[in-house]
């Protein structure tokens, strides 16, 4: 039966990459059925005989050992072949598709998400922009073989053990480069055919000071690279980190990927990338945490939830549903706005682990202590995503990286951006069909403007002449509040000094791009939900569930308040509990999940 559903996924994929030459609802429909099929073939994560389930997935993390079962049963469904561009044989034809199709892995587990597979992306995704012809075609092929990419990250300030240590590559006699250096923790060191190395190629610091190498560890000679022990890193397993050291390792010339000194570059232009995605399949962790507790306490009510637990399910809901629009637009801005989605990425990164990490505060009062039983496949998600989401880049590190993006930019778009730039194309929150592939290679960074803020100022000025219901009404009321908080931004960031990255040492600057981002968040709320007006799900289209997360977006700031009309928290506990008892999803696309 395996045998079958996998070739049947495998003539999908294949459709799927025809797709990428056809209309974009055929790629958005082959995208939705490989999700189905790969949720199928995953099966219940809730049957105890089900090898692939959450209870195998816990036990294999207690033991630090990859799920061999799961992982062969992703390579043989051909999981590889969503990382590489469909021009080069694969099926990656857009982020927001990707983001869909990698949901049903991250669903049950975000180690077995980043441990198979979506961390061969993040070390593809230079090579995609910058690599030779000979160099693409070749990781295409590895990949496509059910090969391994791993990232070796250059060091960044605010290191947590994936990002602290970096190497060093120095010119060599033959024309090549000797790499040195150690790295304690790397994801899939010991398990990738090839590392793709932000190495450090200019001992003084500046734009130019790293540049990209794609080392293949069977071509290195033996004895100048060593396997460091596996880290004893809590939360992930430890069977998928270990080290490396490199002692004067000979590596050709023609590793090289890009020009000498794009290293950096490449990093800010593919990292948006890498932010975007993460925020889209991680909120279906969090999906599998809020099925936790709207379990634990409609078994304790005859199938409803206690009234007390209301305001938290429901809010926790709507907060899902924005990290699924905030992630979905930018990541349909890397396809649609490729040189201008940068610093909207980066803002997406800043808001999205902060509204999952309170989110799971609130569902662990939910919960109780069912929620820390590890093994428990009902209860034990909540626990396990609590240890996994700082080492998948959404602790402090994260934050810190996205502000360096941020701050920098802020006086910029205050003085030439906001309020000045017109509005982005409504394809950016409505129907994709006909957004254009991504390209890897046409990403940009800095001084491309903001579309997000000029969607907000334009979704506030159509929200003020309307006045049907009270619903719609009070949705006005607070996107005027966010575009006020906008005029307040702009004017504080217009009297910033011009100096750059240095302000992140300054705390009040760093509080103007904590605000910046949650405006950002509400624009892409207030954008999905005006693109579902007369569209095929009613939910989406009333405006119950934007404004309760816009609510809670606005308690954020202390600044954008307005009285929800009755009905509002109930109206999205309904969907909540219809979703639940149907099994779907807690997303945008609410669609059918395995039993």
């Amino acid at each position: 039966m395996l045998k079958e559903d996998t070739e049947n996924l495998g003539r999908t994929a294949t459709a799927g990459t025809q797709a990428g030459t056809t209309a974009g609802t055929t790629a958005e429909a082959d995208a939705t059925r490989r999700a189905t099929r790969l949720e199928a073939l995953l099966g219940d994560p809730y049957a105890e005989d089900n090898p692939h389930g959450l209870r195998s997935l816990f036990a294999a993390d207690t033991h630090r050992t990859p799920p061999q079962e799961t992982e062969n049963l992703l390579t043989e469904a051909g999981l590889n072949a969503e990382f590489v561009p469909a021009e080069y044989g694969g099926r990656l034809v857009r982020a927001d598709l990707l983001a869909q199709v990698l949901r049903p892995v991250f669903r049950r587990d975000v180690t077995l998400g980043f441990g198979y597979g979506i961390i061969s992306l993040f070390a593809a995704s230079a090579v995609w922009a910058a690599g030779s012809r000979d160099q693409r075609e070749a990781l295409a092929r590895l990949l496509l073989d059910g090969g391994r990419a791993t990232i070796l990250h250059h060091e960044l300030a605010h290191a947590n053990a994936i990002l602290r240590q970096e190497f060093t590559a120095r010119a060599a006699p033959d024309g090549g480069y000797l790499l040195a250096g150690r790295k304690d923790v790397i994801i899939n060191a010991r398990r990738s055919d090839v590392h793709v190395v932000y190495a450090r190629t200019d001992p003084a610091r500046g734009p130019r000071s790293h540049s990209v190498l794609l080392v293949e560890p069977g071509r290195v000679p033996p004895g100048t690279v060593l396997e460091l022990p596996r880290a004893q890193t809590s939360g992930m397993r430890g069977a998928l980190f270990s080290g490396l050291e490199f002692i004067d390792s000979p590596v050709p010339a023609d590793a090289l990927v890009g020009r000498p000194g794009e290293g950096v570059a490449l990093a800010l232009r593919t990292f948006q990338v890498n932010r975007s995605l993460i925020c889209g399949v991680v909120t279906a962790s969090a999906d599998t945490v809020l099925r936790s507790a709207v379990r634990a306490v409609s078994r304790e009510a005859a199938g409803v939830p206690a009234r007390r637990w209301h305001r938290p399910l429901a809010g926790v809901f709507a907060d899902l549903l924005a990290c699924d629009a905030m992630a979905t637009a930018v990541l349909r801005a890397l396809s649609l706005l490729p040189d201008r989605a940068h610093v909207c990425a980066a803002a997406v990164k800043y808001v999205v682990p902060d509204l999952l990490r309170d989110d799971l505060e609130e569902l662990a009062t939910v919960l109780g202590g069912r929620g820390y039983a590890h093994d428990s496949a009902e209860y034990g998600a909540l626990d396990k995503l609590m240890r996994d989401l700082p080492v998948a880049g959404l602790g402090h590190a994260g934050t810190a990286s996205c502000q360096s993006v941020i701050v920098p930019q802020l006086r910029a778009l205050a003085e030439r951006s906001w309020f000045a730039e017109p509005e982005p194309p409504r394809g950016l929150f409505g129907d994709g069909a006909g957004l254009p592939p991504l390209d890897h290679r046409l990403l940009g960074i800095a001084g491309g403007g903001d579309f997000m803020a000029a969607s907000l100022v334009a979704s506030a000025r159509r929200l003020a002449g309307r006045r049907d219901g009270a619903g719609v009404r009070a949705l006005a009321g607070l996107a005027e509040g966010f575009v006020g908080e906008l005029r307040t931004l702009a004017a504080a960031c217009r009297r910033l000094p011009d100096y750059g990255a240095s302000a992140l040492a300054d705390p009040a600057v760093c509080g103007l791009s904590d605000r910046y981002c949650v405006v950002v968040g509400a624009a892409a709320v207030l954008g999905v939900w005006e693109a579902a007006q007369g569209g095929a799900d009613p939910f989406l289209a009333d405006p119950a569930w934007a404004l309760l997360a816009l609510s809670r977006l606005g308690r954020r700031l202390g600044t954008v308040e307005v009285r929800l009309p009755d009905g509002t928290q109930e109206s999205v506990l309904e969907e909540l509990v219809a979703r639940y008892r149907a099994g779907r999803g807690f997303d945008l696309g609410g669609r059918e999940l395995a039993p």
